[in-house]
Parts: C-alpha cells; structure tokens; sequence
C-alpha cells in the first residue's frame, strides 16, 4: 500500500491523525483510519438510505479505457474501493459494467468483520444488478456461489423466462419499475424495503447518470487519476442532463502519487 496524507487546506472527516508521521515522513493509512474517514452518516431523522456513488476519472475526463476502470486505477484508488465496500449493506452495478468489469461476489474480510458485525450487517455486502433485459449470465460465481444472494433488480414488464432463470439462479429478483427498465428512485426504495440503508453504486455511467438525474444521489467519492487518455471514453456519469446542476460540498480530499481522491455530498 502507498502512502496517503491530507492535502492541505481540506481535512478529512477524521478525528484521527493520518499522513505524515511524527518523523515528518508520510505513513499509510490503515484500514481503520479510511473506515473512519470514508464513513456513512449517523441517521438524520432523514427517513430512508444514504446513496454514495463511487467512480474514477483521468484528468481529461474518461471513466474507462478499453471499456474497464483498472486501466486508469491504482494500488490506493483499489484500497479505499475495497473499504467502501466494506462499509455497504449493498453494491448496486448496472449489467453491462457487471459484464464488463467481471463481477464476482463480493468477500467477508476479516479486517471488517467486527465492524460490520456491530452495524448489524451481513458478512459481505450483497451486489444488486441492475438489468431491464436480465440477460446475464447466471452460471456465473456472482449467481452461484456468493456469500451474501445476489440480486436483480429490474422492471415489472421484464420476460417471465429470464425472471425464472435468475430465480433458478439463487438470485433474488426484485421489481422496481412498471415498465421494462427500472426506476432509480424506486430501486433505492426497493432496497430499504430490504433493509438495505447504506447503499454503494459502482455505475457504470448510465447507471449513475440515471441516480443523478432522479435526484438520489447523496454522496460522489470521486478518484481523479493524472493520466490523459484522448480518445470517446465515457464520463463518469451519461444520459440525459439535469435541468439545473446540482451543487455537491466537498467533504474530504486526499493524495497518493498523484492521484485525488475526493469526497462530495449533496449541498
């Protein structure tokens, strides 16, 4: 792991000193200091769940490079996406990055374990997919072998076939939408019903565009990679456009080598 520290003025939402040591050098970050930082919310009297996206961007604005996030990654942006995960009762994914990306389920870890024990959560955190076609492929590890079900989370009017062959799967399908694709403000409702709060969206792009465009998101943790890549790659977020931006507030920023890992929830 390489070493990560505060870049002044921004504070991370921390009580705990990280960064550079008493020696002056900088020191990593332990896991219990990023769960620490990268924290949900205490309850707000706000009836419902906490959606935090999580994405990375290189400098000219690409959310992918050959269709997939690692290129642009690194050791630390994977760090703080294993501790997000970590700290989710749920990992929300739209089909074509579950695809894409080669989904797995996610794993217990024993470094969360009494953490997530104390929440009241799951061992793991469950991924739900979310697909209008449901054309998966269900003989894969995320279908049957995870350690928490996964889920599908689709449209009323979805094939009855497919329905089934998710069910025969092990995969809990749940209807969040009257048509065929599913309605972002409905699906996070889906998953409260659930008890499902701490939700985690890894995209891709559509998908977050979707949750920004219905008003749902909460938080952005954004990794900002120094590379250029040039070329048609997505943004981080697709689809149509709101009428009028939405302002986040940053919360924390931090630094690795160069790349930025930002926090921002909704202002």
């Amino acid at each position: 792991m390489r070493r990560l520290f505060p870049v002044t003025p921004v504070t991370p939402v921390t009580d705990q000193t990280a960064g550079p040591g008493a020696d002056g050098a900088d020191r990593e970050w332990s896991l219990a200091e990023l769960a620490a930082a990268y924290a949900y919310p205490e309850p707000d009297g706000r009836p419902g769940a906490w959606l935090r996206a999580n994405m990375v961007s290189t400098l000219d604005g690409a959310a992918q490079h050959d269709g997939r996030s690692q290129p642009i990654s690194s050791a630390a942006d994977m760090r703080i996406f294993g501790t997000l995960r970590s700290l989710a009762d749920v990992v929300i994914a739209g089909a074509e990055t579950v695809r894409q990306e080669g989904y797995r389920p996610a794993r217990s870890r024993a470094d969360f374990a009494e953490l997530r024990r104390a929440a009241g959560q799951s061992p793991a955190p469950a991924i739900a997919v979310v697909s209008a076609s449901l054309e998966l492929d269900f003989s894969l590890p995320l279908f049957t072998s995870p350690t928490v079900p996964t889920l599908v989370l689709t449209g009323a009017a979805a094939a009855p076939d497919r329905i089934a062959a998710a069910e025969r799967a092990g995969a809990r399908v749940v209807i969040a939408g009257d048509g065929v694709g599913v309605d972002p403000a409905r699906a996070v409702d889906a998953l409260v019903g659930l008890g499902h709060t701490r939700l985690l969206t890894e995209g891709g792009p559509r998908l977050l565009g979707q949750f920004v465009t219905a008003g749902v998101l909460d938080e952005l943790c954004l990794t900002v990679s120094p590379m250029l890549t040039a070329g048609d790659a997505q943004r981080i977020a697709g689809g149509p456009s709101v009428e009028v931006p939405r302002r986040f507030a940053l919360a924390s920023l931090l630094e690795e080598e160069g790349f930025l890992f930002s926090r921002y929830r909704r202002d």
